[in-house]
Parts: C-alpha cells; sequence; structure tokens
C-alpha cells in the first residue's frame, strides 16, 4: 500500500537543523560541507554534526526492452573506478546520464538511449528510485523501462559522444541472460542490477499493460 499514514518514521525534514553550509570543492563534483543538529529518538536534540557530502545532481537510468521478443539491451563502457575490485573495468549497464537543467527525466533517459546505443525509446515506464548512498552522496537514481523493437538493433554496434570520450558497445541478450549475469555477478552495479531485478519481477504485468494497450 502506498498510504503515508503507515510509514514507520518519527521525524521528517522539520527535525534537522542545518546550521551552516558551504563548498569545500566545486569541479566536477562539488563536495560540500554541513554543519546540522537534529532530533534523538530518546528526546532532545544532537550536538553539531559536520558531514562532508557530495553533490553529484541525479541521475535517470533506463533499461530498454522488447515484450515481444522478451530481450533487453545493455551498453559496455570502461569505468576506471572499477579497476581496483572488478575482473574488468568494463562494465554491462542499462543506460544512464545526469539530469540536465530543465530536462524531465524521460526526456532524459530518451536523448541517453539514443545518445548511447542509437536507440529509439517507444513507451517510457518510470519503475522507482533510489539513493545511491546517502550516508556521503545526495544522489538519487530514477529507474526507468523502456519498450524497444529489439529486432532493430544491431548487436556490437558503438556509440557514445566523441565530446565526453564515450566508446559505448550494445548488447542484445534475453530478459533471463541478464538476470542470470545478475545472479552470477557478471553485473555488478547497482543501477543496472536494480533496473533487471525490477524487470524480472514485473516483466508479466508490464508486458501485459504495453500488449493489451497497442499504440
Amino acid at each position: 500500500m502506498n498510504d503515508k499514514k503507515n510509514l514507520p518514521f518519527k521525524f521528517s525534514q522539520n527535525d534537522v537543523e542545518i546550521t551552516a553550509k558551504f563548498d569545500l570543492y566545486n569541479g566536477f563534483f562539488r563536495f560540500v560541507e554541513y554543519r546540522f543538529r537534529h532530533r534523538l529518538f530518546n528526546g532532545g536534540w544532537s550536538k553539531e554534526i559536520r558531514r562532508e557530502v557530495l553533490e553529484r545532481g541525479n541521475a535517470g537510468v533506463i533499461l530498454p526492452y522488447d515484450p515481444y521478443l522478451d530481450k533487453v539491451v545493455l551498453v559496455e563502457q570502461i569505468r576506471l573506478p572499477a579497476i581496483e575490485t572488478s575482473k574488468t573495468p568494463w562494465l554491462l549497464e542499462a543506460i544512464a546520464g545526469m539530469v540536465e537543467q530543465n530536462e524531465s527525466l524521460e526526456q532524459l533517459v530518451r536523448r541517453e538511449a539514443k545518445e548511447e546505443a542509437g536507440i529509439t525509446i517507444l513507451r517510457c515506464h518510470y519503475a522507482l528510485s533510489y539513493l545511491t548512498s546517502p550516508g556521503g552522496t545526495t544522489e538519487r537514481i530514477y529507474v526507468h523501462i523502456g519498450e524497444i523493437n529489439a529486432s532493430a538493433i544491431k548487436p556490437g554496434s558503438v556509440h557514445g559522444l566523441n565530446s565526453e570520450n564515450e566508446d559505448i558497445r550494445v548488447h542484445v541478450v534475453s530478459r533471463e541472460q541478464a538476470y542470470q549475469w545478475v545472479e552470477l555477478g557478471v553485473i555488478d552495479n547497482a543501477a543496472t542490477v536494480i533496473a533487471i531485478q525490477w524487470l524480472q519481477l514485473n516483466y508479466l504485468r508490464l508486458k501485459n499493460n504495453w500488449l493489451n494497450n497497442l499504440k
């Protein structure tokens, strides 16, 4: 149920007092120092706390899905931070990008699908959102599933913007294959894992909705 009256939280934004906020660094990323205090569960207020927070903006993710062929599109590109803990820094991912000024989330994911994979999204279904790492960053990810015609997509084709040094390869695989890769740890980045798991749980409902409401 989406009944907010049944939510378990005791406090809200009104129970936090931000006493100071200033930039520590503002470049490709922005680091901000917050000083704040908050109400305590046992009553009263905390002492002033200092936290450094990564202000990265919000992002949109889209997992392209063909409800007729039961296939998804994944993209492969290098992610340098993965080099420390992964067998390869080339990762299989859902399509994603940062929200630009005056851009809606749907506009964002449609644009990124075209830029990263040459894909035209038909219907776009918003699935869910989540905080990537609320202990250190404000970033929230908004996950979508996008209807596509997978037969029109060339596996192995390379896309991306030269201006952003993107070199992105397209994969077209079955939904079951993508989910198996999640279970095996082949796909291990959060946004893609969450998008594929959501689709695995909801694909029948989504397929029925799309196929019974043809455009």
